[in-house]
């Protein structure tokens, strides 16, 4: 009785009382706010939209810091989200505004948030599967060469393990924090959705026009633009850093959408799926990337190989035949002649040199067992190694910036992983039971599916978002697997030990 009459007679209830809005007069309220507006006003006027932006940081980031590590069910939304519309943003800020931090910062409080969570949870049992085991494999490699003594510089290291390795501890962080089919449903639906908006973008910017700043990315950098502007079209990015990110996540949308007819689900969300479908793949199109073109495709043979019954062979041989019909079709429309020509790479100019480069390089690869180095290549390559040979190869595909930066050895050990992450979902899909969970397990093995292939012609998953999105479908194919199992036990099944 003396403790609750402390607590609504001490100081925390004095302040409570005082600072409800109904018991301040209007002038005490402003006498309370006006420190705190002339503060405000002297730092945006001194520091412009960098200091607004900082006050925004210091009022809505602690809150949001908080949230991510405390709760990390909105910290992996939070993930998604800003992976998705980061580089969109980012193009209204100056562009040397180190905006790419803010990815970085939300992955380290999500791995600092699974560590605290792990302090009081000893078990280990989430992570004991073929997929972990090959995943810290691949990131021990990748820091192992950080000592490689063929790399230029560490710096290179140092800036492309930020988005190579340290994104590779996303999975675990998926993996142990998705633990609900609710939860599984609410991913999936936020991922389409953001996918939606990204096809919304390249629609506008396509049929609409351009937005001023959006125009003022495209003519910064000459060589950029010169790279986007081909026959007189222009390529469309979307939210993304470039057009292959955006066709790629345009046909892994696409192909989720196929797979999500087989749930049950009411006929008014088959009808949206159905509409889905097609605007995806046109948005696709004004990427211009014709390695895309052909994942889809791939997609459906290999869903016609795992869901094998009658249905699914018709749709997929319809789906085949009205492909012939537009790859062969007589047309003058630029777009389609582009579609047309990924199925024909031989007579395609930048298909040959990049064969001509791969044939160059592979006596490097052969000779370098464990490459040149982490970041050797690319971006990093060129600012921190600038007159090293590698530092000018464009390696186009991500199997060959593989083989070159990390050698033949850490290319058979990224194929091993591939293959066992495909491998261990498909053995997954075949095992489980629970037909919900079952369609979202084939869903990302098709993703994963889509990805690898698209490495090859492409760099598929080095760039925001698909390295996460990447990382996310291997773990959700674990828990799929995970969830039937502890349904079947709550169940009574006496098969499961």
């Amino acid at each position: 009785m003396f403790d609750k009459q402390l607590r609504n007679t001490g100081l925390k209830a004095y302040l409570r009382n005082k600072l409800q809005l109904n018991n301040l007069s209007t002038t005490r309220m402003i006498i309370l706010m006006l420190p705190a507006a002339v503060f405000v006003s002297v730092v945006v006027a001194k520091a412009g939209i960098m200091g607004a932006a900082g006050i925004l940081a210091i009022v809505v980031g602690l809150p949001v810091v908080y949230g991510i590590i405390a709760y990390p069910k909105f910290g992996i939304a939070a993930l998604m989200v800003v992976s998705f519309l980061l580089s969109y943003l980012s193009s209204i800020f100056p562009s040397d505004q180190p905006t790419g931090v803010l990815l970085d910062a939300i992955t380290y409080l999500l791995i600092f948030g699974f560590f605290v969570k792990k302090k009081y949870d000893d078990s280990w049992d989430y992570f004991k599967n073929p997929i972990t085991y090959l995943v810290l494999t691949w990131l021990g490699y990748n820091f192992l060469e950080a000592v490689n003594p063929a790399s230029p510089s560490i710096l290179a290291w140092v800036y492309t393990v930020r988005t190579v390795g340290f994104i590779m501890l996303m999975y675990f962080v998926f993996l142990y924090q998705i633990q609900s089919i609710e939860y599984v449903r609410f991913l999936i639906k936020l991922w389409l959705f953001l996918c939606l908006l990204a096809a919304m973008s390249g629609f506008q910017q396509e049929n609409i026009g351009l937005f001023g700043f959006e125009k003022a990315w495209y003519a910064a950098d000459p060589l950029r633009l010169s790279f986007l502007f081909i026959n007189g079209h222009l390529r469309k990015v979307a939210i993304f850093p470039d057009p292959v990110t955006f066709s790629y996540n345009m046909v892994v949308a696409s192909a989720m959408c196929i797979c999500f007819f087989m749930l049950d689900i009411s006929k008014t969300k088959k009808i949206i799926l159905g509409c889905l479908i097609p605007f995806y793949l046109l948005t696709m199109l004004y990427s211009g990337t014709r390695g895309a073109y052909v994942l889809l495709p791939g997609a459906l043979a290999l869903l016609a190989i795992l869901k094998f019954n009658r249905k699914i062979l018709f749709s997929v041989l319809t789906a085949g035949f009205m492909l012939v019909v537009v790859i062969f079709m007589p047309t003058s429309n630029a777009t389609i002649k582009r579609f047309q020509s990924a199925f024909n790479p031989s007579a395609d100019a930048s298909f040959n040199v990049r064969a001509e480069n791969q044939h160059k390089i592979k006596p490097y690869i052969l000779s370098h067992p464990i490459g040149g180095g982490l970041g050797s290549v690319g971006i990093w390559g060129r600012r921190f190694a600038p007159n090293s040979m590698l530092a000018k190869f464009p390696p186009d595909s991500g199997y060959v910036r593989v083989a070159v930066e990390m050698g033949w050895i850490g290319l058979l050990l990224f194929c091993t992983l591939m293959f066992v992450i495909l491998y261990t979902g498909i053995n997954y899909y075949f095992l489980i039971k629970n037909p919900e969970l079952k369609v979202y397990c084939l869903a990302m093995v098709l993703v994963l599916f889509i990805y690898n292939i698209g490495n090859y012609p492409q760099q598929a998953v080095v760039q925001y978002p698909s390295n996460i999105l990447f990382y996310l479908a291997a773990a959700l194919l674990n828990v799929t697997m995970r969830l039937d199992i502890a349904e079947r036990k709550a169940k009574g099944d006496v098969r499961i030990a």
